[in-house]
């Protein structure tokens, strides 16, 4: 593709800060090997997800290349006898999803090259330094005093930006660096604000800031110009590494941890935070500040890559401030940058997590006093303190600086406000992805302590618990239900014997009793044949006929016998027929 070319397009500009995370879902066995199917999620979403299928050879040769960083990896040793049994293959299924949590969640690693091609070859299966010498070699077509000397091969972290060592033809002796990268995902400028604001830096004048020396840009990426140091990076000089070696092998398994002295640390400090306050004050964003865009000058810190914002890069410690979500402006995002560069500067190497529960002893407390305001659970929870605010601290407020060049770099009106524009756009992003994580980690959390062993005790306890008041809740209205029917029963079915129930007034005249039940005497009755037939007969008779039945003997008051059915279907039919044999 020619340096003056548009991107394809429909072009997908991937976060490449975005953790990967892999999981074995299975093996299979075929005839002389084994293949284990992985499944890789790219960020928080199950459905950004896609299966690969490895061998055991594969993660042999990727381990193979990471041996450049100096780390003892635990990937699960070879076996050429009994490899295909099925407990083996289970046992090394484990090392290698072990082995795979080891480099995803490194820092360094789960980010360089190799692992990514490793994880999503669809994605990064290019040869982003062939595109980059064709980039470049079109360019000096058009610039013939430039020429590449060498290239300088993985010397940064980033796998769409590339290096190379220059020189001028008429000045042979002279080094300079050659650095050129694609766009990102947050690249909002148009192409015509992008390109002027390119071509705008080397007129970019300040004591801090590395200056560049050329600059241009197309539709599609930007290559700038500077001069090469060989003292190297401020990461370079607290790891003790040579720039020019590639960043697995400077910087993951350092051979010497050591900080630097507190007067190194205050001087660094307060030359950052000066160049971070000129840049918040001129609107133009930055965040992308960590230890190996700090370029060492004599006692100077000079800034460099001002282009990654207009690049729309996304920055090396994206992956710690997504995660909260006060952490939401560039200014922010600068002041939480600068609390992990103190602390590489203060222990000699990164935080093993963020935030930091507890910092070991320092120089001086006022180094921790710094720390605690940008890394600790209290300050990513919220909010980071201003530039301002840092410069005011006691570390930092007597450091005298003494530089005589004055800081020089003119943006145009129109210019401005194509940054502000940008810069709320690369913020909104940012917030989008603080809160879709915040909604997964609470989903997580939520789903966790509903799985739990103890969480599953209580819901058993308190199913047991409502089955049982279920059963004496039914119990109970079973037996009301019984009460209240053996309750109508004993109503209708009352003998006419029964001392306490009034004698209807055709039974009492049949048994001669009128009087005694006028009244109101307590009348038993001694049943014999001619009573009980005349009782029987006289009651029946009641019962067919109680329509016609309208006075009641005085004082007595008349029931209606109720329920005689219910006791017994053939009742009235049986008793009726005992009377008449009678």
């Amino acid at each position: 593709m020619a340096f003056m070319e548009k991107p394809p397009a429909g072009k997908v500009l991937l976060d490449d800060t975005v953790p990967l995370t892999a999981a074995i879902e299975a093996s299979q066995s075929l005839q002389s090997h084994t293949e284990y199917i992985i499944r890789v999620q790219r960020g928080i979403s199950v459905e950004n997800s896609w299966q690969i299928v490895r061998r055991y050879s594969d993660f042999d040769l990727l381990n193979n290349s990471l041996q450049i960083a100096g780390l003892s990896l635990p990937l699960p040793p070879k076996k050429l006898i009994g490899n295909m049994d099925r407990e083996f293959i289970a046992e090394r299924q484990k090392g290698l999803q072990n082995y795979l949590n080891v480099i995803t969640t490194n820092h360094i690693l789960s980010n360089c090259e190799l692992v990514k091609k490793f994880l999503d070859p669809n994605n990064y299966s290019a040869s982003y330094t062939e595109i980059a010498l064709q980039q470049v070699s079109m360019f000096f077509r058009s610039e013939p005093k430039w020429e590449v000397v060498e290239p300088l091969k993985d010397i940064g972290w980033r796998i769409r930006k590339k290096y190379f060592l220059m020189k001028i033809k008429n000045q042979p002796k002279e080094r300079l660096v050659l650095s050129w990268a694609d766009l990102g995902p947050d690249k909002y400028l148009s192409d015509k604000d992008f390109q002027c604001l390119i071509k705008l830096l080397p007129s970019c004048l300040h004591p801090y800031i590395y200056r560049v020396t050329f600059a241009t840009a197309n539709e599609s990426s930007a290559l700038l110009i500077r001069m090469f140091n060989e003292k190297g990076t401020l990461k370079d000089l607290i790891y003790k590494a040579k720039p020019k070696d590639p960043f697995l092998r400077k910087y993951c398994n350092p051979k010497k941890i050591q900080g630097l002295e507190l007067q190194q640390i205050k001087t660094y400090g307060r030359q950052i935070l000066e160049v971070l306050k000129f840049l918040h004050d001129k609107g133009f964003p930055y965040g992308h500040l960590h230890a190996s865009n700090v370029m060492l000058e004599g006692d100077a810190c000079r800034l460099l890559d001002l282009e990654n914002s207009l690049l729309g890069l996304p920055s090396f410690y994206r992956s710690y401030f997504s995660q909260f979500r006060k952490i939401n402006t560039l200014e922010s995002v600068d002041v939480h940058c600068f609390g992990h560069l103190l602390y590489e500067m203060t222990y000699g190497r990164p935080p093993d997590s963020v935030p930091v529960d507890s910092f070991p002893p320092a120089p001086s407390m006022a180094v921790v006093a710094v720390l605690e305001s940008t890394l600790s659970c209290e300050a990513c929870k919220n909010g980071m303190p201003t530039v301002s605010r840092l410069l005011q601290m006691p570390l930092f407020s007597d450091v005298l600086l003494t530089t005589s060049e004055k800081p020089q770099f003119k943006i145009p009106t129109k210019l401005k406000e194509a940054l502000r524009i940008a810069k709320e756009c690369i913020e909104k992003r940012l917030i989008e992805e603080q809160k879709q994580i915040h909604q997964h980690r609470r989903l997580t959390r939520a789903q966790s302590h509903h799985g739990s062993e103890e969480e599953r005790k209580k819901r058993k306890i308190l199913a047991r618990k409502k089955s049982k008041r279920s059963a004496v809740e039914n119990s109970e209205e079973h037996s009301a239900k019984y009460s209240n029917s053996n309750n109508s029963g004993s109503g209708a079915s009352s003998p006419l014997t029964s001392p306490s129930s009034p004698t209807p007034p055709s039974t009492a005249a049949a048994l001669g009793l009128g009087k005694d039940v006028k009244e109101g005497k307590d009348v038993r009755v001694t049943p014999t044949s001619s009573t009980c037939a005349s009782a029987t007969s006289s009651s029946l008779a009641s019962c067919e006929h109680r329509g016609a039945h309208t006075a009641s003997a005085p004082g007595c008051e008349w029931r209606e016998p109720r329920g005689l059915t219910q006791l017994h279907p053939e009742f009235p039919k049986r008793n009726f027929e005992e009377s008449r044999n009678l």
